[in-house]
């Protein structure tokens, strides 16, 4: 006996992951994808149409072929090869509660390990730099407004790109005690107060927003007035990061994306002396350990700390070098001679 996967994958994503998990719309959506390569790959190597695979046709074999494949043939890095992988053992952890039969299967496939990653060095902008970006916004141009507000909160509030997307109307108080509430990861919701600069822009913006449809409840809007995605968010940013290369050309090592302007909000807490702790709460960090990567790159504290420590004292004499009169005379002998004898 067989079991089609179609039935099992509709609980999966229709109950089990957001009602029983209470996922975010955002990880359920990178589950999705993860699945619908992994059906794709299936079918077209067992030679099936995605409707008719079972879940024995997705074996261990199969998905290790799977993963293989997006790396070598989708050019994708170890680290979305764990994030689909992830997606895969979850899936397989809900077959084996519905199906026991398939228990066996099930384990085999989520003992697959996750593939080491190498630890990446991060990039943030000093402060003349992140000037500069805001400097690079004319204000007269036809999103310069909007491009200026936008710039200014994430530097503020060090949000990821997705929640920068989903604040609300609502979710600004621009009047006494300025601040925004964010909906980050896992469905937390936290609050950034705002810089005064920060409310001015922000009221700028407002004041000349106007949606295509009046229902639109998402602060940031596209060209076409309707809300606008991550992708334009990040275009939004690389045009900024590239016409500040004028004043600082240094930013030319430094694409600029909105992950790096919150890798820059973390730093610069840091710099004026911030608690670790304090700056992951800023941030919505779920645990301490990811908000001290900013501390293992900070050079500049790694400086003051090293001159709180005295380094030893060298006593060994140093080597003896032949005085230059010497060198001057065995040079002489290293000569050619002015004619030869046979």
């Amino acid at each position: 006996m067989t079991h089609s996967i179609a039935p099992l994958l509709k609980r999966f994503f229709s109950h089990y992951l957001p009602i029983q998990r209470k996922l975010s719309i955002n990880t359920i959506l990178a589950y999705r994808d993860a699945t619908k390569l992994l059906l794709c790959y299936a079918a077209e190597t067992l030679k099936h149409s995605v409707d008719k695979l079972d879940v024995e046709d997705i074996t261990e074999k199969t998905v290790l072929g799977f993963l293989d494949s997006i790396e070598q043939e989708r050019g994708c890095t170890a680290n979305t090869r764990n994030a689909r992988l992830a997606a895969i053992r979850s899936l397989f952890a809900f077959i084996a509660r519905e199906e026991p039969v398939l228990v066996e299967q099930c384990q085999q496939v989520r003992s697959i390990p996750l593939k080491r990653t190498r630890h990446k060095s991060i990039d943030y902008l000093k402060e003349e730099e992140m000037q500069a970006v805001l400097d690079a916004v004319d204000i007269n141009s036809r999103t310069g407004i909007r491009d200026k507000a936008l710039l200014m909160l994430l530097y503020n509030t060090g949000a990821r790109v997705s929640e920068i997307i989903g604040i609300e109307l609502t979710d600004l108080q621009l009047n006494k005690a300025p601040q925004v509430k964010l909906h980050g990861k896992g469905n937390k919701d936290r609050s950034c107060p705002l810089w005064s600069e920060t409310v001015t822009a922000l009221n700028a913006y407002i004041r000349q927003r106007t949606p295509k449809d009046p229902e639109t409840k998402q602060i940031f809007l596209n060209a076409n007035r309707g809300p606008i995605t991550r992708f334009g968010i990040r275009h939004v940013t690389r045009k900024y990061g590239f016409l500040a290369q004028v004043k600082q050309p240094a930013l030319k090592a430094k694409p600029l994306n909105p992950h790096r302007i919150r890798h820059t909000t973390a730093m610069h807490l840091l710099h004026a002396n911030n608690e670790i702790t304090m700056i992951s709460y800023w941030l919505g960090h779920a645990v301490l350990n990811t908000t001290h990567m900013y501390v293992e790159i900070d050079m500049e504290m790694k400086r003051k700390m090293l001159e709180t420590v005295d380094a030893p004292k060298d006593k060994s004499k140093p080597p003896w070098k032949k005085p230059s009169m010497l060198r001057w005379l065995e040079k002489l002998t290293q000569q050619p001679e002015l004619c030869a004898v046979n």
